[in-house]
């Protein structure tokens, strides 16, 4: 199995990008069940980008785009159903913290035009949301991080401490019961940190692909939460250890 897996890296690295029709030809003697599951795990892996029928080399991606787009090619059906769910939990008049992250954009992409405050530390929300007449939109200052797109450090920080959010919808990069929910940047992780604690609810934008993956910064612990919003694939596990912390699953 490991030999067959790396030979999928090696033939998408060597085409830069493959159709699944031609992966099912170059392995001609593997079930479609098998190639699929294969082509899911590297995908989690990061070996390859996994899109929709075939694959890409992560050299094409990273060559051609940056971060941040190399993140919306990741599962955007599942992350388009989160974003429509989070949609009917942003009400009129509410003062509201959107995280960076790809998801959290396709949210932004979306918004309704209604009387709302938004907060965001998401250069792509904020580009999102500038097209509503009726919000007030603040962008947290401070350093860029150029991967994600954000920007964070003392300056959003303060921002933060000045406003009491309704709701922060907040964005993940992996959830363990051991690490909780995590994210690969230290300055990032602090300013959700802040968010969270100036939050009344705090709602946890996650696709399945990123639970019971260990990751470096911890963001929050399960019970901190109010809601997770994710793409109906969440394993039963998870969902009724949701249930017995009064946790709602979207």
């Amino acid at each position: 199995m490991e030999q067959r897996r790396n030979d999928i890296v090696s033939f998408v690295n060597e085409n830069g990008s493959v159709t699944f029709a031609q992966i099912k030809e170059r392995f001609a003697g593997v079930s479609e069940m098998t190639l699929r599951t294969d082509l899911k795990v590297l995908d989690q892996q990061n070996r390859i980008i996994r899109i929709h029928g075939g694959a890409k080399s992560l050299d094409q991606v990273t060559k051609n785009d940056d971060f941040l787009k190399q993140r919306y090619i990741r599962n955007t059906e599942e992350k388009k159903i989160i974003a429509q769910k989070a949609l009917d939990l942003v009400k009129p008049g509410h003062t509201i913290f959107i995280d960076s992250g790809s998801t959290t954009t396709m949210l932004s992409h979306i918004l309704k035009d209604q009387p709302n405050t938004f907060v965001t530390s998401g250069l792509t929300c904020a580009i999102e949301m500038a097209k509503l007449k009726s919000a007030k939109v603040s962008l947290t200052g401070g350093n860029l991080n150029n991967r994600s797109l954000s920007v964070n450090g003392f300056e959003g920080l303060r921002l933060i401490e000045r406003v009491n959010f309704d709701e922060a919808f907040i964005g993940v990069t992996n959830f363990s019961y051991k690490t909780g929910f995590t994210c690969e940047s230290e300055s990032d992780a602090e300013l959700k940190k802040a968010a969270i604690q100036k939050a009344n609810k705090v709602i946890i934008l996650m696709d399945s692909s990123k639970y019971e993956r260990k990751g470096t910064y911890t963001i929050c612990n399960l019970d901190d939460v109010s809601a997770v919003v994710s793409d109906d694939k969440l394993p039963q596990e998870f969902i009724k250890k949701c249930e017995e912390l009064g946790i709602i699953v979207y």
